[in-house]
């Protein structure tokens, strides 16, 4: 009786490691070629650790353009857009959860309609509305989809989570004479946590990955963010692939540990833990 147990819990390990490896190794190929030597191209062959490791790259990204500035407009920009974005898209969902069968099912089509627009289809729009608003090149031209959700896809995952609450918890609050705000505050949303929590790493990501949105409404090098230094980078110098993927591991580190830090609170979830068999 041991043994399959044994041998099914070894299985299970081995494949958690084998689907971990396929993403790991790929991020460690980018660390370790971070470090060759300036001008070389990736190895062709699997290179674990580049000997001699040239640490020095890093300080050079910082100062072929002013990277640090960057990485500040980055985390103010994405700084701003999260708690916005979650209040938003979290009060579009619970309305939206709220409303009649039949003008809940319009909403919901409308919302799943809305992520099939391409998003070049809106810069041309969103180009002129911000022009005549007169915020292009500030960060509140970055963080305008925010005050609309940032995206559908946010507001349809916090309506599917307030669908799962029981109606009584709300009733019940609002016989205790709670308002739709209070009932939304105080009763729906500190229910929502693994929700927010992924809410919050998809924004970040949106944010923090943007290039097309600064490139078009900022005209300040001062404003540009992290995704615009990266394209800065490769056209002073194509080739140079440690310095490039030396940039590109600045970028994504941010995004690991946020991830990192936040993922407890998906396993803390009794319905996810469930899910997962922990």
């Amino acid at each position: 009786m041991m043994m399959p147990k044994l041998l099914r819990t070894g299985l299970y390990y081995l494949t958690a490691v084998s689907i971990s490896l396929v993403f790991i190794l790929p991020l460690f190929w980018m660390f370790s070629a971070s470090l060759r030597q300036p001008g070389l191209p990736p190895a062709r062959s699997p290179e674990w650790f580049p000997d001699p490791a040239v640490w020095e790259n890093y300080r050079a990204i910082f100062e072929i353009i002013p990277l640090q500035r960057y990485l500040v407009n980055s985390f103010i920009v994405a700084g701003l857009a999260i708690p916005i974005t979650l209040v938003t898209a979290s009060l579009t969902g619970f309305g939206m959860a709220e409303l009649g069968a039949r003008t809940r099912g319009l909403f919901f089509t409308l919302t799943v309609g809305l992520l099939m627009v391409p998003a070049t289809a809106l810069w041309l729009t969103r180009y002129i509305l911000l022009s005549w608003l007169g915020i292009t090149d500030s960060y509140l031209a970055l963080i305008v989809p925010a005050f609309m959700g940032t995206s559908p896809l946010f507001i349809l995952l916090y309506y599917w989570t307030f669908r799962r609450i029981p109606v009584d918890e709300f009733e019940a609050a609002r016989l205790d004479g709670a308002g739709a705000f209070a009932v939304w505050w105080q009763v729906g949303l500190p229910q929502t946590r693994p929700t927010s929590m992924a809410v919050i790493i998809l924004t970040f990501m949106f944010y923090w990955n943007d290039f097309i949105n600064p490139l078009l409404y900022l005209k300040s090098q001062s404003l540009y963010t992290l995704a615009v230094g990266l394209q800065q980078l490769q056209q002073l110098d194509k080739t140079n692939w440690p310095i490039l993927l030396a940039a590109a591991v600045v970028m994504t580190i941010p995004t690991l540990l946020l991830f990192g830090f936040l993922q407890r609170f998906f396993l803390a979830d009794e319905r996810l833990s469930e899910l997962l068999g922990r």
